[in-house]
């Protein structure tokens, strides 16, 4: 008699596959979440384009403040070259800042005024920076602490100043 040979058979033949689940949607389910998430975007683009636009109106006070470091850096400069460099410096800035009929026929007393009113202070007037009157016409004699002090002065009007 012949010999019976085992029948092998592939234990996985008989395996059912399981059904995948529909992909997961990106897109939130409900129609209030999708206003939220529009309006968040919406927020988010408005942010950033008004810190855009604050950057981009700023712009004239950085240029300022790296031109009066650079001023400061200045190890040899006469101290009423250096004032007379700030009363310009001041007067740039104004112009880029304010109208320029509001800022160019100012001078003497009435600009010190200006500077004041547009700063919320009474330094210009009454304090060291009564120095930017006087100093682009050589008419003063600047000692090194009262340009000092008018460093610092022109340093917080530029950052502090308002139109």
């Amino acid at each position: 008699m012949a010999e019976a040979q085992p029948v092998i058979t592939d234990p996985v033949a008989g395996l059912v596959d399981i059904p995948l689940p529909h992909p997961v949607s990106l897109l939130p389910a409900t129609w209030s979440l999708r206003i939220v998430i529009a309006f968040a975007v919406i927020g988010l683009a408005v942010a950033a384009w008004s810190l855009l636009a604050r950057f981009r109106a700023n712009r004239y006070r950085r240029a300022a403040l790296t031109e009066l470091d650079r001023l400061m850096r200045t190890p040899s400069a006469v101290p009423d070259r250096v004032a007379a460099s700030l009363a310009l410096l001041v007067r740039r800035t104004a112009l880029d800042a304010f109208p320029r009929e509001t800022v160019a026929p100012l001078m003497g007393a009435s600009w010190l005024a200006f500077l004041d009113r547009s700063y919320g202070g009474h330094e210009f007037s009454d304090g060291p920076g009564r120095l930017l009157a006087s100093a682009p016409y050589g008419r003063t004699v600047v000692h090194a602490g009262d340009l000092q002090s008018l460093q610092h002065l022109v340093r917080r009007w530029i950052r502090g100043h308002h139109a």
